[in-house]
């Protein structure tokens, strides 16, 4: 198994990672940040309170990091984190996942992708404030990803404002077409392995929240031949394309690390972070694209940490494990299997008339309770719990209150349960 540190933990390319190894046997991530975020909820084996990146201890700490914790391999989480990494590649003594050096600085450029490329594939007319606008036009930071710092500038009046705030800006020509995303892997022979464009339909903060391919005509895949061709990528890697007036297709945008919302195609068998890693351990991949239709939309996601420790659930049955008598509660199972992952004790406590532990088999889930005990109509249910480093979940609240109450112990309701849940491994 490689040791594999992802930095920094909290970025949402640091959580695709985390989602797409999540259950990986080969790869061991180990998150890392300088400040305590999401991340923290995502990574079970992580290092905190790491110095800032612009801090002279930065690099010594992580050259530390990556002996003591056998660390295998970097992988950056953010574009400007690749490009620092990498240069530091040599003396923090460990591979830094991402393509050479001179493609990292490309990327972050937009003026000087647009240079590189510009006699290959349509890029946008960039202005000069001296010149003769015909608005709206568009602004963009030269150094940049997503949509931060762009904004349409619809008169010489916000031209003045925006310049005002962006000090390294581009004005370019506005593009009103539609706009998509084509996310690419190239191995460590130089191949163009993948090529897959996808509708941005709806974006938040600069990322894709709404997405779902659509056909690699050849109006995409000659154009990522082209720059695949012209810059050595090696790995994940994505750019950017938006129809112009004429409904040509121009470039916005490149970066050498797999897009936000490429996770779309993870669905359809293309995991970026996997292959990339595998890529970087010099060998050989294989690439399966099904072609069933998938789309994504993606929303602010909720992550729980509570002060509690127990080593025991107490569970009803009816209307909380078994629903209308005819579905098993799937948030509650999952809870139930991470409990059994953990080693915590499981106990069915249920007022189930007729035979509780034949329909406990009958539907396959008898392995999961370490008791089971059914109670009369009339018994109150916290005689029988015995361990007040336990919880209790149940759907009615004349239940749970009366266990609170009597036990000092804390209880669930339905629709508590997702809050028990740790998307991660123990």
């Amino acid at each position: 198994m490689k040791n594999v540190f992802v930095f920094p933990y909290g970025s949402e390319i640091a959580l695709e990672i985390a989602r797409a190894l999540l259950y990986d046997t080969h790869f061991h991530l180990i998150g890392g940040g300088s400040i305590k975020d999401h991340g923290r909820f995502v990574f079970s084996d992580r290092v905190e309170n790491l110095p800032w990146e612009s801090s002279p201890d930065f690099l010594p700490t992580i050259r530390q990091l990556v002996k003591d914790h056998n660390i295998d391999l970097i992988y950056p989480a953010m574009d400007s984190s690749i490009l620092y990494l990498k240069k530091a590649e040599s003396f923090l003594g460990c591979k830094v996942v991402g393509p050479d050096l001179p493609v990292t600085e490309i990327c972050l450029s937009k003026r000087k992708t647009y240079e590189l490329l510009a006699d290959i594939v349509n890029t946008p007319q960039i202005y000069s404030i001296q010149d003769q606008l015909e608005f709206p036009v568009f602004g963009k930071p030269e150094v940049g990803y997503g949509s931060r710092g762009c904004e349409r500038i619809n008169s010489s009046k916000d031209l003045q404002n925006y310049l005002k705030r962006t000090s390294d800006a581009l004005i370019c020509e506005y593009l009103p077409g539609e706009e998509y995303t084509v996310d690419c892997f190239s191995d460590r022979h130089g191949k163009l392995r993948f090529c897959g464009p996808r509708v941005r339909g709806r974006t938040m903060n600069g990322i894709s929240v709404y997405t779902h391919p659509v056909e690699c005509t050849p109006e995409f895949r000659e154009v990522a031949e082209a720059i695949n061709r012209r810059i050595h990528f090696r790995g994940a890697w994505f750019f950017q394309m938006k129809r112009n007036a004429s409904n040509q297709l121009t470039l916005l945008e490149i970066a050498a690390r797999f897009g936000g919302s490429s996770s779309l195609y993870r669905a359809l068998g293309i995991n970026f972070p996997k292959l990339t890693l595998w890529d970087a351990l010099d060998s050989d991949i294989s690439i399966t694209e099904q072609k069933y239709f998938v789309e994504m939309d993606r929303a602010l996601d909720n992550r729980f940490k509570m002060n509690i420790y127990y080593n025991e659930v107490f569970l009803d049955f009816d209307d909380t494990l078994w629903l209308n008598k005819r579905f098993y509660n799937p948030i509650l199972m999952h809870f139930l299997f991470q409990c059994k992952n953990r080693k915590i004790s499981i106990t069915l406590l249920s007022k189930h008339e007729g035979d509780l532990e034949s329909l406990v088999a009958e539907l396959n889930i008898a392995g999961l309770f370490d008791r089971i005990i059914q109670l009369s109509p009339s018994e109150d249910k916290s005689r029988y719990i015995d361990n007040h480093q336990a919880i209790f979940i149940d759907d009615s609240f004349a239940e749970r209150e009366k266990v609170r109450k009597d036990k000092k112990i804390p209880v669930f309701d339905l629709d508590m349960i997702s809050a028990l849940i740790e998307e991660r491994l123990p």
